[in-house]
């Protein structure tokens, strides 16, 4: 009669680091670089790669600077 919680490889897998930044992309508003860090525990310039690996991968990012902070928004992916 005791509740089994579910074997590990039942679970549900957990997003990845990039799926998380990418969702916060996605977003109208965007993502500012400490909404990136703090979701994902990357550092500053960690971020930034990924901002520019995305951008290489074909994706769209619109940066915007609203009161001296840049938001980031995917407008378009490749494939899209």
């Amino acid at each position: 009669m005791s509740s089994k919680s579910p074997a590990p490889s039942e679970a549900a897998p957990l997003p990845s680091k990039a799926d998380v930044v990418c969702t916060l992309l996605r977003e109208p508003s965007g993502a500012t670089l400490e909404q990136i860090t703090s979701a994902t525990g990357w550092k500053p310039h960690s971020a930034r790669a990924f901002l520019s690996g995305l951008k290489k991968k074909g994706a769209s990012l619109d940066r915007t600077k609203l009161d001296g902070l840049s938001r980031y928004r995917i407008v378009a992916e490749s494939g899209e």
